[in-house]
Order: structure tokens, then C-alpha cells, then sequence
């Protein structure tokens, strides 16, 4: 039996089925994405989903979707679903389907009369690839597919309207037709596993709309164009592939690749399985040897913060050493090229960020206290010293040391932490001054650089550390026993948010274990839910839990009340060293709510965030890396006890 499986009752709900979506990606940033009855609900959705090189950082839709119709005595059944004006959907082929799996790869199951017909989709790890097998299970008499490929040829940030400048041009190759709408863009194949027929019949498919993007205020109507129909018999127990990429496949070879694609997969037969699989959808190897993470999908590219936050626990906790080996050395790369040249890098983003170098440290630690002191000090003891180095010299341009020993990072005019939300040019959350995770993660990046160093002497990094020993908790504790969120001349942020609980997580720390305690306790009955941590508890002023709206509204509340679920793996890290065995079923608990995400939003995996308050609807990017990896981290942490997900 499926671990993820939806019965005909929820598909033809399509309250209920369209809130679902599905999530195919390889490691060139190439990607399939719909809701699980192949309605498509956003302008990112679409069958192949793809960046085009020239023509910016944005993926492209080419192919947005297929609809495929079944034809017995002449009558025809179409499966596909689209939405259009007045909330009708039109063809209605929801209603066909009798279940929705996801052992492997998504099959949908469809029943139009005596004809059960089977659909799996896989894309294609290495190629931009969408791939395609129907299998006819019943039949009792002749049967055809016909299938119409509905054409984007557009960015993932624009919408398509009827227009006479497209190429109506398509020439054949084998078992299909190539074409190419616009000027730019490669040519579509699209292909099958024997002799179709493709009759070339234009039109345009006008008012077609996408319910996510309206309710996010943004334009959600879109013209789309379809060159015509392929169509071909199929026998009883007879199964065919349909192909769409950016070059020619060789036909005869499609069978053999898709069950080889099968095969490298790891099957969702389990909650641990769907994060690692989930996990393995964010590789990002455009070309060469350089390896990243991808934040999430489907808007974020490759972010330094979130890569480094990540990275361990998403390649370390499944055993895939030489995936870790292969983005950290990409990573420590950019890395050098900042420190030593003040370069950006051209694929992973805000590298310059004031946070970064401390949260690169603390990746560090986190292998050292996976693979041992020996290891990471081969490894990182350079690229360690080199960032303390950076720091101390003052030459990072937002990150200053004073002469507390705390640093200094000016935030007023531009988002510097992780709270990056800007309206109007302006930080919605302007964190700036002494700010409380940074100057944590600083105080533990000088322990850490000390450990990697024990035999040599350090007079200036043990003069610092005493000087953080009395300056932080002066600084941050307040006489509510909780963290200022930061501290700029007289301005004391008593908003009480989760960046205390980052700053009690890290390994080395200046407060004392009753003072960890005390902030775990705020947390705990403000902060606290069973998708993580809020990022503004609801005492504190400007609490908007609900992220919902337009982009005003939503940037509005992003960082004022919403649930990040990250943080849990901060938080529980904390809990666990401070209440040990007693704090188990506690942290059970948090893992079986995580767990029942995947049947939700994006399924098999976790979203970016989620609503401060209950039912905690899932929100933002449907695929998030840290959340990913914090899942991953806790349950690491679970088999020191031994309690094991597989």
C-alpha cells in the first residue's frame, strides 16, 4: 500500500484537490509542478518548467500541460482540468479519477466506462525531461488517446495572452513534432514510444486562470496555445510514453530510461523517505563541478544563509558524504573569493550578507560534531581562521566589532538578517545595531576557532571571548529573563521572537543554563506550536499570524507572527540538552504534526512557512530546504535515544 494516497471522494473535491500540489525537479533547476488532478493553479506550475540560457535567472514554462482524451465508438472523455472565469472548470476529466498515488512517481488512475487507464509522470534527473507512461489496464473494445499540448514559452514572472508574433512552424521527428514559439527559446520535442499521428489544428485556449496568483493580488489570467492534437491506438495491457524536453530522445530507449529513472529514486514509503526524496529535488549541479542547494522552490535560487544552515544535516544525516563534500567545496570556494576579493558570486546569492560568515562557522560545527574535532580541523581550520581574521580586521562592510566585543551591523535602511522582508525600500522588521543571533553565532564561532586551535596560544580570541562572557548577557538579557532582539545606542527591540532561541541553540554560549532556560520557557508559551516557531509571539505589538493577501500583506506579515518551521530544529537541539529522555514525547509530537504535511500543500514535502494561529494552513514556497534539513537534524538527534525513522 502507497504511504501517499488519495481515494476518488478527495479528487473530486476540488476544494480539497487543488489545495494539493506536486513538486518533479532534476539538478539543473529544471521542473514539473501542478496540483495532483493536473489543474494548474499558478503561473509557476507546468509540466516542464525550465531556465533558458540568455534569458535571465527566471525558469520558463514551455509546455504548461497536456490533456489527454479517451475515444471508444467515437464518443471522446477528456481527462484534463482547467480553471477559466466565473470559477468553471472546463474539461471537467477530475471527475475520472478514481485514485491518486505516490509510491514512486505520481499515478493517477483513471476510469472513463469499461476503461481503467494508468498515468505515471517522472522527470528526468539529468535531462529537461518530462516523461510520461500511459498503461491501458481495461478495455473492451478499441481505444484512442488523443493528447493536446497547451504552450507557454514564457518566464515564470510573466502570463501569455493570444497574440499573432508566435511561430506556428513544427517539423517531425521521430514518433512526434519539434516547435518553437518565440525567438530565444530552444525548440520543444515532443515525442512517444511508437507512430502518432499529430494533426495540426491552432488555437488558442483564452482566459485560462490561476487561483493563487488572484488571491495573491497578482494577474492570474492567461492565453494559452495549442498546435494541435497527437493521436494513436493502444491496446488492452499495451503502455506508451509521451516525452517533452529540450532535444530529441531516441524512442526506442524511453522505456528502459524511465524504469532506469525509477530505479535511482527513493520511494515516499515513509515520512523519513519523502524529506530525503524531497531533499534531493533541491540539488542544484547547472554545469561542472560546482554543487548547491536550492532555498526551495518554485521562485528561490541558491541562497548562502540557507545553504549553510542546511547543508549537514541533508547530507550527512542520509549518509551522502560526497554530496556534502561537493557543496561545501563549491560553497568554502565562494567563500575565499569574498574574503580575500570582496567578490559576489554569481550563484549563490547574498553572500555578502552580514550573517553569513557566522552561519558558514557554525556549518562547520555542525560537521565537527558529526564526524569529530580530527576531520574538521583537516577540513575547515583555514577557512575558519581566515573568516575570524576577516572579521577582526574590520573589513567586512556591515559587520563592525566593537570594543565590547560585540558586532555591530547596521539593518535600518536594508533587511540584514534572515527577517529579509522589505516594503517601500524599507525593512518591514528593521533589525539593526547589536543584533542577538548574530553576536551568539559570533561568540560561538570564537570557541570553535579556540577548539580547533587547542594547543596554540590565542591571547586576543580569549580576550574577546572574556570581554562576550560579560558584554552579551548585559547587552541582550532583559529583566524578563527572555533576549532583546537587538540593541541599537538606546534602542532596546523587546519584541519577543525566535532569534533568542537561536542564540541558546549554538553549541558555545555566554549565558548561563538558568538563563537558557528561562528564554526556553518564553518560547515556549509564546512562540511555540507544533509546526515550529512563531516569529513574533502574539503579546508582542504588530502580530499579523495570517499570511495571506496581496504582496503588501504578505511581506506585512512574513516576519510578524508566521510559523517557521527551521526554528523547531533550533528549539528542540535546545530542549533535548536541557530536559534529555523527559523531553521525548514532546518532541514526538512535533515530528507526527510534521509528519501529517505530507499529505498537504506540496505533497511529501514541507512548506516555507505556515499561519500563527490554527489550523496552521501551510503558506509561501511549497518546497523549503531549511525546513527540510531541520526535520532531518531533529531526527538525528531522536536516534541518541534511539528512536529511528526509516
Amino acid at each position: 500500500m502507497s504511504y501517499l494516497k488519495f481515494d476518488k471522494t478527495l479528487m473530486i473535491n476540488l476544494q480539497e484537490s487543488l489545495s494539493r500540489e506536486i513538486l518533479r525537479a532534476n539538478q539543473k533547476g529544471a521542473y514539473h509542478s501542478t496540483t495532483i488532478v493536473d489543474c494548474n493553479t499558478r503561473k509557476y506550475h507546468g509540466l516542464l518548467v525550465m531556465p533558458v540560457s540568455g534569458m535571465g535567472d527566471d525558469n520558463h514554462v514551455i509546455l504548461s500541460s497536456l490533456d489527454e482524451t479517451v475515444i471508444q465508438h467515437g464518443a471522446a472523455f477528456n481527462l484534463g482540468v482547467h480553471k477559466y472565469q466565473g470559477g468553471s472548470f472546463s474539461p471537467n476529466g477530475h471527475k475520472y479519477i478514481r485514485e491518486y498515488s505516490m509510491a514512486i512517481v505520481p499515478r493517477t488512475l483513471y476510469r472513463v466506462g469499461g476503461v481503467i487507464l494508468s498515468k505515471e509522470k517522472i522527470f528526468s534527473r539529468t535531462d529537461n525531461l518530462i516523461m510520461i507512461r500511459y498503461k491501458l489496464l481495461e478495455a473492451h473494445s478499441v481505444t484512442t488517446l488523443r493528447f493536446h499540448p497547451f504552450l507557454a514559452f514564457r518566464s515564470v514572472q510573466r502570463l501569455c495572452r493570444a497574440n499573432d508574433n508566435i511561430n506556428r512552424h513544427y517539423d517531425g521527428v521521430q514518433n512526434g513534432i519539434k516547435t518553437c514559439l518565440y525567438p530565444g527559446y530552444p525548440d520543444l520535442y515532443m515525442q512517444f514510444t511508437k507512430q502518432v499521428q499529430f494533426k495540426f489544428d491552432p488555437n488558442w485556449y483564452n482566459g485560462i486562470e490561476y487561483p493563487k496568483e488572484q488571491e495573491r493580488g497578482y494577474p492570474y489570467q492567461e492565453d494559452l496555445y495549442v498546435p494541435g492534437y497527437f493521436e494513436l491506438e493502444i491496446k488492452k495491457g499495451e503502455s506508451i510514453i509521451f516525452c517533452a524536453g529540450d532535444k530529441e530522445f531516441e524512442t526506442g530507449y524511453l522505456h528502459e530510461l524511465f524504469e532506469k529513472e525509477i530505479n535511482t529514486r527513493t520511494p515516499r514509503s515513509s515520512f523519513y523517505k519523502n524529506i530525503v526524496n524531497s531533499v534531493h529535488q533541491l540539488y542544484y549541479n547547472p554545469k561542472g563541478d560546482d554543487y548547491y542547494l536550492l532555498a526551495g522552490y518554485p521562485w528561490f535560487k541558491v541562497r548562502a544563509r540557507d545553504l549553510f544552515i542546511s547543508v549537514c544535516a541533508v547530507t550527512l544525516v542520509p549518509g551522502e558524504y560526497d554530496r556534502y563534500e561537493n557543496v561545501m567545496r563549491t560553497a568554502v570556494s565562494a567563500l575565499y573569493r569574498f574574503i580575500k576579493g570582496g567578490e559576489s558570486d554569481p550563484v549563490i546569492h547574498e553572500i555578502d550578507s552580514p550573517d553569513v560568515l557566522l552561519w558558514a562557522i557554525w556549518s562547520m560545527q555542525q560537521y565537527r560534531l558529526k564526524e569529530g574535532l580530527e576531520k574538521a580541523r583537516e577540513k575547515y581550520r583555514d577557512i575558519v581562521e581566515e573568516i575570524i581574521k576577516y572579521i577582526l580586521s574590520q573589513s567586512h562592510p556591515n559587520l563592525k566589532l566593537s570594543d565590547n566585543g560585540l558586532l555591530y551591523s547596521n539593518g535600518r535602511n536594508k533587511a540584514v538578517t534572515w527577517m529579509n522582508s522589505m516594503v517601500n525600500g524599507q525593512p518591514v522588521v528593521p533589525r539593526s545595531g547589536y543584533i542577538v543571533e548574530f553576536n551568539a553565532l559570533w561568540y560561538n564561532a570564537l570557541k570553535f576557532y579556540k577548539e580547533l586551535n587547542d594547543q596554540v596560544p590565542m591571547d586576543r580570541i580569549d580576550s574577546l571571548i572574556a570581554s562576550l562572557d560579560v558584554s552579551f548577557p548585559a547587552t541582550f538579557v532583559n529583566k524578563y529573563n527572555y533576549l532583546y532582539d537587538y540593541v541599537d545606542g538606546p534602542v532596546q527591540d523587546w519584541s519577543v521572537r525566535p532569534n533568542m532561541v537561536i542564540a541558546i541553540s549554538c553549541e558555545y554560549s555566554p549565558l548561563t543554563k538558568l538563563q537558557k532556560r528561562a528564554v526556553l520557557d518564553i518560547a515556549t508559551k509564546e512562540l511555540l506550536t507544533l509546526k515550529g516557531l512563531r516569529s513574533l509571539s502574539p503579546k508582542s505589538g504588530g502580530y499579523k499570524p495570517n499570511y495571506i493577501g496581496s504582496q503588501y500583506d504578505r511581506d506585512m506579515a512574513y516576519h510578524q507572527g508566521t510559523v517557521w518551521p527551521w526554528l523547531m530544529g533550533m528549539y528542540i537541539s535546545t530542549y533535548l540538552k536541557i530536559f534529555g529522555r523527559s523531553g521525548l514525547s514532546f518532541v514526538e509530537r512535533s515530528m507526527i504534526s510534521m509528519e501529517e504535511e505530507m499529505s498537504q500543500h506540496c505533497i511529501g514535502t514541507v512548506s516555507e512557512l505556515y499561519d500563527g494561529n490554527p489550523p496552521f494552513t501551510g503558506r509561501g514556497a511549497i518546497s523549503f530546504l531549511m525546513n527540510l534539513s531541520a526535520i532531518l537534524a531533529v531526527i538525528d538527534m531522536l536516534k541518541k535515544y534511539d528512536i529511528e525513522y526509516k
